[in-house]
This record gives C-alpha cells, sequence and structure tokens, in this order.
C-alpha cells in the first residue's frame, strides 16, 4: 500500500474506537508499552532501548530486570565506533543486526540510533552518537535505519533536537541561530526521516528557543510536519512531557515516562477530562492515534505477514568482529611500533584497568545484557596462546567502585534537573591505593620487553545523565603513563572512551597510541589482532581529539552545560569548522588514523556528469600490508564569508586495497557550485590533491 492507502485505512478504524481506548494508545501503560484494542485486534506497541542493543526485560511497572535467562542478546559497539569505521556497507548491516535482535525479541520500535551532535567533547552521551559533523552522521544514520526497519521494526531517531548536554537536561533552554540550526543539528534528522524514512522519531528533554521540544510548536508543527512533511510517529523521551495542552495540541503521538503512575499522564486521564470538557478538540487525539495504526501497518503487526527476527546468532557475532576490526583508529606510530610480532612476542605486560574490565553493562539507557564481551586482556590472551605469558597488574583503580543493586537508575532520573556534571570522589585510602598499584605496575614494566597500557575512560564517565567537568583522564591515570614512559618508552598505549581525553602530559613521550571507542562483544578480540598485525587499522577520527576542551568552540565561543540556558554562539563553527578555520591546533584532527600500509592518491580529476560534480582519484597502496582508506572530500567556498567555515565534509569512499594494488575511484561532491574549491585527502588536515570546479 502506499501512504494515502495506509491513511485511509487507519483513519477508518480509528473512527471505530472509544475515546478511552484511543487515549490508551497514545501514552505509556507499561514502561515500554501501550495498550492496545483486543476487540479490534490492535495490538500493544511494544518498545525498547536501544543502540547497542536489545535491552533486557524489565517488570511493566518496576524499573528492576526480569531477570530470565532468555534476554542476553548481541552487544553492538557504540555509534561513535560505527562512524570511525566510516563505512556505509557496515552500518547497514548493524542496523540489520539490531533490527532482526529487536524483532527476535518481540520488539515494535528500538529506540535508536541517537543522531545528535557532538558539540563538545565533554557531554556524557557522546559514545551513542556519530559525530561533530552532519554529512558523516547521515550518511551513516540513513543505512542504519534502513537496516533496523527490513525487520519490520520501526527505528527510533533521537533526540529531536538540538540535545547536547546531560545538566539539568530537563530544563536546559537552549538559543541557537537559524543558520546554525539547519546548517549542523538538523540536516542528520531530514536525511534520516525522509531519505531513510525512519518510522519514529523521539523528541528530546531540553527546550529549544522557550519550548520543550516534546511539545514545541516550531519543531514538531511547524518543521516536522508541515515543512518536511513528516508523517511517522513522535514519541517523547521518558519523561519530557510537560503540560497536557500543549503537548495535545502539538505532533507528539506518545507520551513515555518513567514513572508507574500511568493513568496520571499528561497525554492520559487528564487529557481525556479536558477533551470531555470541550476545552481540547478530540480531532487532535484522532490524528495521533491514525499515525500510530500506520506505523502498525507498514510493521505488519495486524495482517499476520510480519518477519519473525532472530537474536544471538553466529552472523551477529561476526557482523559486530567486522565492525569492531574498522573502528579502531592508529592514532601514533612512531619508529613502527606496532605492530607487535606474534612470533617474536614471549613474555608481555598489560597494565590498565580497562584491559580487564566489561563495559556492557554500564551507560544508562544503551546498557547491555551481554552473551558475552571479550576484554582486551582475553583477546590478547587468546591470540597469543600458550606460547607467550602474558601478565596483568591493574596500575590504576577507580574510584566509583561500589556495590550496586538490582533497582535501575531510571527509577530516579527526573530529579535534579536530570543531569549533572560528574565530579571525581578522591579520598586518602583511594590515593593510597592508587599509590601502590602505580608502584607495582613500574617495577613490572622494567622486566618485560614488551608492555601494553590500556587505559581511557568507562561508563561513569560516558553515561546519561553525565556530563564530564574536563578532558582530562580520570584516576591519575596520566601520572601512570607518563611514569610507565620514562620506565619503558616504546610502551604501546591504548585509550578506551566514547569521547576525547587530553594526552599533554605524555602524549610527545608515546611513540605508539591506540583508539577505541566501545567496540561491543568482540572489541577486545578486535584490539588484540590490530596490536599484532592481524588486521591493519583503518578507523579515521569522527570528531577533533582537542588538546583540552577549551580547544573546542563549545567552550571558547559558545556556552556549554547551562542550567537554565545556554547559547550556541559559536554558530556553525563546530568541531573542525572551527579549529580549521581559526587555525586552532588539535591534538588529532578530525578524519585522523594511521594505517601499517601507506596509500598514494595519483591522477586526481574533476568530472561533471548528468549535472553532478565528482571527483575521480587513483589510490594505491604502497606498503607492505593490505588496508583500506577512506578518502574524504572537502568543499572550500570560493570567497570566504565572515560566517563560513574554511572547508566543510561532502563526500568520502573507503577503498580496500592489496599490496601494490590500484583502484580508480569517485566520490559525489554534494551542495558544490560553480567556483567551488574541492580539497581530497587521508583527514582534514592531510589534504593530498585541491581542484576548482
Amino acid at each position: 500500500m502506499n501512504k494515502n492507502q495506509y491513511k485511509e485505512k487507519a483513519a477508518a478504524l480509528t473512527a471505530k474506537l472509544t475515546l478511552e481506548e484511543k487515549i490508551g494508545m497514545i501514552h505509556g501503560a507499561q514502561l515500554f508499552q501501550t495498550k492496545g484494542v483486543e476487540r479490534l485486534g490492535i495490538p500493544p506497541l511494544k518498545m525498547s532501548d536501544g543502540p547497542m542493543g536489545v535491552r533486557q526485560e524489565f517488570y511493566p511497572a518496576s524499573w528492576k530486570t526480569v531477570g530470565n535467562s532468555d534476554d542476553f542478546v548481541t552487544y553492538l559497539p557504540c555509534n561513535s565506533a560505527l562512524a570511525a569505521a566510516w563505512n556505509r556497507r557496515l552500518a547497514y548491516d548493524m542496523g540489520s543486526v539490531l533490527g532482526e535482535e529487536a524483532r527476535g525479541r518481540g520488539k515494535d520500535v528500538i529506540l535508536a540510533p541517537g543522531i545528535n551532535i557532538k558539540r563538545s567533547p565533554l557531554c556524557g552521551r557522546n559514545f551513542e552518537y556519530f559525530s561533530e559533523d552532519p554529512y558523516l552522521t547521515k550518511e551513516l544514520a540513513v543505512p542504519f535505519v534502513q537496516g533496523v526497519q527490513l525487520w519490520d521494526v520501526a527505528a527510533c531517531v533521537k533526540h529531536f533536537a538540538a540535545n547536547n548536554q546531560e545538566t539539568e537536561r530537563l530544563w536546559v533552554d537552549v538559543e541557537i541561530d537559524e543558520t546554525a540550526l539547519r546548517t549542523i543539528y538538523l540536516p542528520a534528522f531530514y536525511e534520516v526521516l525522509t531519505k531513510g524514512d525512519s518510522l519514529t522519531v523521539m523528541g528530546a528533554y531540553n527546550k529549544l528557543r522557550g519550548e520543550h521540544c516534546c511539545q514545541s510548536d516550531y519543531l514538531l508543527n511547524q518543521l516536522l510536519r508541515r515543512e518536511w512533511g513528516y508523517d511517522g510517529v513522535v514519541i517523547s523521551d521518558w519523561g519530557a512531557v510537560h503540560d497536557t495542552y500543549l503537548a495535545a495540541n502539538s505532533q507528539l503521538d506518545i507520551e513515555m515516562s518513567v514513572t508507574y503512575d500511568f493513568d496520571s499522564y499528561f497525554m492520559a486521564d487528564p487529557l481525556r477530562e479536558k477533551i470531555e470538557k470541550g476545552e481540547i478538540s478530540e480531532a487532535v487525539v484522532d490524528e495521533k492515534v491514525t499515525r500510530i495504526l500506520m506505523l502498525m501497518m507498514r510493521l505488519h503487526m495486524m495482517d499476520g505477514q510480519r518477519k519473525t527476527g532472530e537474536y544471538n546468532t553466529p552472523e551477529h557475532r561476526q557482523k559486530v568482529l567486522e565492525i569492531a576490526r574498522e573502528s579502531i583508529v592508529l592514532l601514533k606510530n612512531e619508529h613502527h611500533c606496532l605492530p607487535l610480532s606474534v612470533e617474536k612476542t614471549k613474555r608481555v605486560l598489560v597494565i590498565g584497568d580497562n584491559a580487564d574490565m566489561l563495559h556492557s553493562n554500564g551507560s544508562g539507557s544503551a546498557e547491555i545484557k551481554a552473551l558475552y564481551e571479550i576484554s582486551p586482556l582475553m583477546g590478547i590472551k587468546m591470540l597469543l596462546g600458550g606460547n607467550a605469558q602474558v601478565v596483568y597488574a591493574r596500575g590504576y583503580c577507580r574510584d566509583e567502585e561500589e556495590a550496586s543493586d538490582d533497582v535501575n537508575w531510571q527509577e530516579t532520573s527526573l530529579e535534579n534537573g536530570g543531569g549533572r556534571v560528574g565530579s571525581a570522589q578522591e579520598t586518602a585510602a583511594l590515593a593510597q591505593k592508587r599509590r601502590e598499584l602505580r608502584r607495582e605496575a613500574l617495577s613490572l614494566a622494567a622486566q618485560y620487553e614488551t608492555v601494553i597500557f590500556i587505559g581511557g575512560l568507562n561508563h561513569a564517565q560516558d553515561c546519561e545523565g553525565n556530563d564530564r567537568p574536563d578532558m582530562k583522564l580520570p584516576y591519575e591515570q596520566d601520572l601512570l603513563i607518563k611514569e610507565l614512559l620514562a620506565v619503558k618508552p616504546d610502551m604501546i598505549v591504548v585509550l578506551t572512551g566514547g569521547s576525547p581525553v587530553e594526552m599533554n602530559a605524555w602524549i610527545s613521550d608515546a611513540r605508539a597510541v591506540v583508539w577505541s571507542y566501545y567496540a561491543g562483544m568482540e572489541g577486545g578480540r578486535a584490539l588484540a589482532e590490530v596490536l599484532f598485525g592481524k588486521i591493519n587499522p583503518s578507523g579515521k577520527l569522527p570528531e577533533t581529539f582537542y588538546k583540552t576542551h577549551t580547544d573546542c568552540s563549545a567552550h571558547c565561543i559558545g556556552e556549554f552545560s547551562g542550567e537554565e540556558r545556554v547559547s550556541y554562539k559559536e554558530g556553525v563553527f563546530v568541531g573542525y569548522r572551527y579549529n580549521d578555520t581559526f587555525r586552532v591546533e588539535p591534538q588529532f584532527c578530525f578524519g585522523h588514523g594511521l594505517s601499517y600500509t601507506e596509500f598514494c592518491y595519483e591522477k586526481c580529476r574533476i568530472v561533471q556528469e548528468d549535472g553532478k560534480t565528482f571527483v575521480q582519484c587513483c589510490i594505491a597502496n604502497t606498503g607492505r600490508y593490505e588496508g583500506a582508506e577512506t578518502v574524504q572530500l572537502y568543499l572550500a567556498p570560493p570567497n570566504l564569508g565572515k560566517k563560513e567555515p574554511v572547508q566543510e565534509l561532502k563526500g568520502f569512499d573507503k577503498v580496500f586495497l592489496l599490496p601494490g594494488q590500484t583502484k580508480t575511484i569517485r566520490i559525489l561532491a554534494e551542495d558544490c557550485r560553480e567556483g567551488d574549491m574541492l580539497r581530497v585527502g587521508s583527514s582534514s588536515r592531510d589534504i593530498r590533491w585541491m581542484g576548482k570546479i
């Protein structure tokens, strides 16, 4: 059926419903479920988090987990890891894995992907998002959503819109000019909702220009419905609705929350009472229900033709491994310290809490009940087998090590504005314990030929409801790394995290540095394969790695983490757009990522066909290893205005080459015009060719 046929059929069914039945369909009747209408064969709508896999089961009216053994799932890499792979095919594959597992678990809507722009490196949910760049975000999010919806499951792209901090996320009011909003923060949503045809979208917690996003006339009525023509379902974030009249008369379709008083939600009994009193028209509810029924028809929820789905399949685990392999970024490799030799390595010392830590069960609504997770330490031991001795020293300890209970954090997630800036909890006992662990690691490091440090962040920092105070590594890791490098100058430094960290204290001393976002259940295996040369790293940074957070425009020009209001004074100068235009040197630039081999760019030229502009290049692998290069295309305006960045990403292609092999590629240059300069390179600051249209 086409859209008009869906709408006609859904409207006819809506006309058969009572007001009470319709009200039950537009708000949560359980924590992740609405009401159905059994007499007409209308099922409830079942939803689940999240972006890194289908979340475990909770009781209908309690944030306590059911605890059965049937909800273990495939633990996917985070969206930042997927973005670091710069691979559209893998984005589709990852979406397909998530969609099939959601369908296998009986879900109708999967609350993913998150596509908010990484405005600041301090936002606690950055690991759930793709990039600081709207083009890269939409190029990966569109196939991701298409992969999800292949399985008769609706993607729910989030959080619409300008949701870029966790501090006071329920009430903070974003002030932003229209140009910046439409250039940076909205394009990915537009592409995913129109070209990607995401069947649902989640509103954000924050305000935009004085209106809460989930009841915003500008965002939902004027922009989403009228201008973009979107006819999918709009779902609130859990607890993001604050007014019955505004919500009912906006284009919000379903209100969800974290509390158990389901009939007291703003679009529950309070809305029914206002309709019965004539204060609100019943027609607004009819519109919402019609869209919900259209969604159910598109998902084949009532016609018996729905796909079944599976979860925890070997094929899913293989896809996770492929994504993890391509997501790892080689930041630095002086003197060719990497790759390490499997044959020559006999004794290895692995240092760092993250080497032995599992990350799947943290991170707020992105938490996963993983079937398994391979830690870096396990990955190294698995790869080396019994022919090498692998010794582990923790090196440092966390300050949040305390017992947890089965009561989920969401129980109180609407308190105190919904979020805060995290802070360290240093004590004399912790300081003493860290000194002892550091002393042990330094003593052991002097005795081993091969030393690998694995540290970084964890989900105490990268977490919903939490923003970091700065970019510094927690737990005195800077001191530990610096002292270890003094003892072992060729130590390999591996960092894991969801956002950039400061490296000033030791980066000039380190010869080899590897970055890994949270890479899913096979992340430890993929990391070991990269370190020991089984896999050639091909990841590229999807965001700028600043030297310090004050080099980020959100902090040095705009405002971040405001409690009542935050002003995006930096406008369009977000991420590399700011650093490249104003010549602020990053630690590692947007698009950066090294390889164990070398790539040569040859015979680059501009080709125009059928009204489109392409750059054609020959890419040659001139080194000894097979590998992949992501060729990036940036557009530079001919006459730079005061409010224009010096360049913007407008195309990319990832090419896989054997040693000595050459391939010719074409990259479409989007949004270009006569006189523009096209720049082709290996990163935003490693430009290999320039040509003028």
